[in-house]
């Protein structure tokens, strides 16, 4: 339906108006506001140009308050200009822009305080989250969550050539895999990226591409100019001339302007009576007025072709736009960081009707009043229902998880045990659980929970091998109340899916509580996306499992190094690495109060809330038999305990972390006689344990409490000044090798900095110096015996 005309006159003003207010805010920023690092600032002109009026036709007259959209990184400043004139972002965050805690050089959930859905800046990962967040809608949806909610769309705005992002292709099969609905991709089809200027009919690969993926494709090519020109006499030439002009020249001819534009066609169309006189009847102000009126930059025919969907398929709309249309730099292919110079601005102030001292008026240059600017803002469908941004009750997490233990086990299988009893139960938390693995259900121990709990899926689907009598060990029918979603064989598609259901909270007011399970070694093909997810401040949980090169007979290809030090250093996950099962037990417990907690910091200093890692591995060990006290619960979830608390006239210690316990056990046994005060400390987070001792100093230091200690702190201050420490874990010893620096006590690091091979355990751990007679002779190395010495006396 065409759009009302004084509906279309205010849309078109605001959008000039979020074109104004981006570019200003970019050159305020960038030219007026004091540097005082003399780094240049910033932002992008350019790229936010060319979303203005997608945006601003979104925003104001399309989007509802249960639409969620994820907004090109690039275009952060077009976000934070509407939201301005929304009333929801303060001219003092424009103006500190990039800033120390002004508006974010990207959209963030967690810094800005305008209406964030989705933080982006991670170039495609925003994109991929729509889709995931419109498969969690749909998960919370058939679990019967919803309550009076509307389904809502899950929309990306995304550059052409952000869709050269490999992580969007893999959401696209997932997508098509699971029956997306609710997805919009908006492609702002400018044709040029960072550095170059797009191939030739990309979009052509992009229809077909979306087509195969079960999206319907709408291109928005022609503006209401260009489609009244092309009804024009010669109309028909001209618009055949621009469907074949190559993107490099139509760029450049943008830049150059009208007369550039009149000379090549009547070059290239040359003297046809009719289409010269349609070129001759406009000036060359009109001529480029015509040329640049793509589709994209067309507030009707945006709004028209959004309002014209009226169905849940997932669509993708092709938007041509020209990069930084309207500013002096259009369509050059190095305007993308390009910034107007302060001479160019006063010229396109005076051409905006921007009065000087009144750059930040919300209303300034714009002919409509500010009584009807304001009741047409007040009325926008977007910002009926206030804030948008959603909350969920607490799910009650019992005071001990269960399991069914053994003398000896796994971490690993502990923790499928943990979760099949919770899965046994019909508690709260159990319904509130929900798996995903990239195709390594089985072996990261999920079989058991999925058996009781059943796979995903928006219809039912029955297991074909149980309905032929085929004996297997997994009954898995897919159901809409199955609480396992199944993942193919990529890590990138399993972290952006932990981050929209760890996000649940906020976006569909229905918490979940998301467990990811994936081998250890393989958190590194998707540390961006991990990153991505923990920046939104998502709450999930993670198994990883097996690790290390205790996994010996798999080798290096499957042997983990450095993911403990991932774990320490990634922001918003508490990492964890158990030994025993009845550890994992208490870890899972906290972890799961700990995904629920308000952001924030703690009494200690640390994150009173976030995401869990939990480092698993497969080799089985002997289980200690034992009480679990408060106190030893709450050494495990700070991070260490005694398992032998050193006497007296201590001097030396052993700490080790996760599998090694048996080594680090057996090595103390035979330090005994020589040491006899030994301690040993099971360390269960290395992160926890660092993340504590650093902010109890910075606590210190700020004199907010000179007596504040760390938990690692308390365990070794008692102790001698001249004890040493050996440490040992199935990782990089960097993980532990900073223990020594807490108290200044002499220190050996023990672990694995090279790539492991295939072998037995034992043969690995003797190859890598962390087996006990290693521990040994580290030990005694820090007691001044030498090792030649000690090996020729025995």
């Amino acid at each position: 339906m065409p759009i009302d005309h004084h509906r279309l006159q205010t849309l078109t003003a605001l959008a000039r108006k979020v074109l104004w207010l981006s570019s200003w805010t970019i050159h305020n920023a960038n030219h007026i506001r004091p540097n005082t690092d003399g780094l240049k600032v910033g932002g992008h002109q350019a790229s936010s140009a060319s979303l203005a009026t997608i945006m601003s036709a979104l925003y104001f007259a399309v989007l509802k308050p249960e639409d969620r959209i994820a907004v090109k990184p690039h275009a952060s400043p077009v976000f934070h200009a509407i939201q301005y004139l929304f009333g929801n972002q303060t001219r003092e965050k424009l103006e500190n822009f990039r800033g120390f805690k002004g508006a974010q050089s990207y959209p963030s959930r967690t810094k800005d305080i305008d209406d964030v859905d989705f933080s982006t800046g991670s170039v495609g990962l925003g994109v991929a989250q729509t889709l995931f967040s419109s498969l969690v809608q749909d998960y919370v949806s058939a679990h019967g969550w919803m309550k009076d909610r509307r389904e809502g769309r899950m929309i990306a705005l995304v550059g052409d050539a952000e869709m050269d992002e490999g992580n969007i292709f893999e959401a696209l099969l997932e997508g098509w895999k699971h029956g997306l609905r609710n997805t919009w991709w908006i492609v702002d089809y400018n044709r040029q990226s960072l550095d170059a200027v797009v191939r030739e009919g990309l979009w052509e690969k992009f229809e077909s591409m979306f087509r195969n993926f079960g999206w319907d494709v709408v291109i928005v090519k022609y503006g209401r100019l260009m489609d009244a020109a092309f009804a024009e006499p010669g109309g028909a030439a001209l618009k055949t001339w621009i469907d074949n002009c190559p993107n490099q020249i139509y760029s450049a001819l943008c830049f150059q302007g009208g007369a550039a534009f009149r000379k090549r066609l009547n070059d290239e169309i040359g003297d046809q009576g009719l289409v010269s006189r349609l070129i001759e009847a406009r000036s060359d102000e009109k001529l480029l007025a015509l040329m640049s009126n793509l589709g994209g930059h067309d507030m009707a025919s945006m709004v028209e072709a959004f309002e014209a969907i009226d169905h849940d398929r997932p669509v993708c709309f092709i938007a041509y736009t020209i990069k930084g249309v309207g500013l002096p730099f259009q369509g050059h292919k190095d305007n993308h960081a390009g910034l107007m110079t302060p001479t160019q601005m006063e010229t396109w102030r005076a051409a905006q009707n921007i009065r000087p001292g009144h750059e930040w008026d919300r209303y300034e240059g714009l002919t409509q009043g500010a009584a009807k600017l304001d009741a047409f803002l007040k009325d926008v469908p977007f910002v009926q229902q206030g804030t948008r941004r959603l909350s969920a009750d607490v799910i009650d997490v019992p005071a001990h998880l269960s399991f069914k233990p053994s003398p000896a086990m796994s971490t690993q299988q502990g923790f499928g045990l943990v979760l099949h009893e919770l899965a046994r139960g019909d508690t709260e938390l159990a319904s509130r659980i929900v798996t995903a693995s990239p195709d390594v259900t089985v072996s990261t121990n999920l079989g058991a929970w999925v058996n009781r709990r059943g796979l995903f899926a928006r219809a039912e689907k029955a297991d074909h091998f149980r309905s032929e009598k085929i004996p297997s060990t997994f009954n898995w029918d897919f159901s809409p109340k199955g609480q396992h979603i199944e993942l193919g064989i990529a890590e990138s598609n399993l972290f952006i899916l932990m981050s929209a259901l760890g996000l649940s909270s906020s976006v569909n007011g229905t918490r979940l509580l998301p467990i990811a399970t994936l081998y250890d070694p393989f958190i590194s093909r998707a540390l961006d996306q991990l990153n991505y997810a923990c920046y939104q401040d998502a709450r999930f949980m993670v198994a990883a499992t097996p690790s290390g090169i205790t996994l010996a007979p798999e080798g290096g290809a499957h042997q983990s190094i450095a993911t403990p030090l991932i774990g320490m250093a990634q922001d918003g996950l508490a990492s964890f690495e158990p030994a025993f099962v009845d550890e994992l037990a208490v870890i899972m417990r906290w972890g799961f109060q700990h995904m629920q907690r308000d952001a924030g910091t703690d009494d200690s200093g640390q994150r009173a809330g976030g995401a869990v890692y939990l480092r698993l591995s497969t080799r089985t060990i002997e289980q200690p038999q034992r009480m679990m006290t408060p106190e030893l619960q709450q050494g495990i979830t700070d991070g260490a305990y005694w398992l032998r608390k050193p006497g007296a006239n201590c001097d030396l210690v052993i700490a080790y972390t996760g599998t090694l316990a048996p080594e680090a056990i057996e090595a103390t046994g035979l330090l005994g006689d020589s040491h006899r005060d030994i301690g040993l400390l099971a360390i269960t987070s290395a992160d926890r344990l660092h993340a504590g001792w650093t902010s109890a100093r910075k606590i210190r230091r700020d004199r907010r409490n000179p007596q504040h200690l760390s938990h690692i702190e308390k365990l070794l201050q008692p102790l001698p000044r001249d004890f040493g420490i050996v440490t040992v874990l199935d990782g990089h010893p960097a993980t532990l090798g900073w223990i020594g620096s807490v108290c200044g006590h002499r220190m050996e690091a023990l672990g694995v900095e090279q790539f492991g091979q295939t072998g037995t355990i034992g043969d690995l751990y003797r190859h890598h110096g962390l087996d006990a007679n290693a521990i040994v002779d580290a030990a005694e190395e820090l007691s001044g015996i030498p090792v030649l010495h000690r090996k020729m006396a025995v």
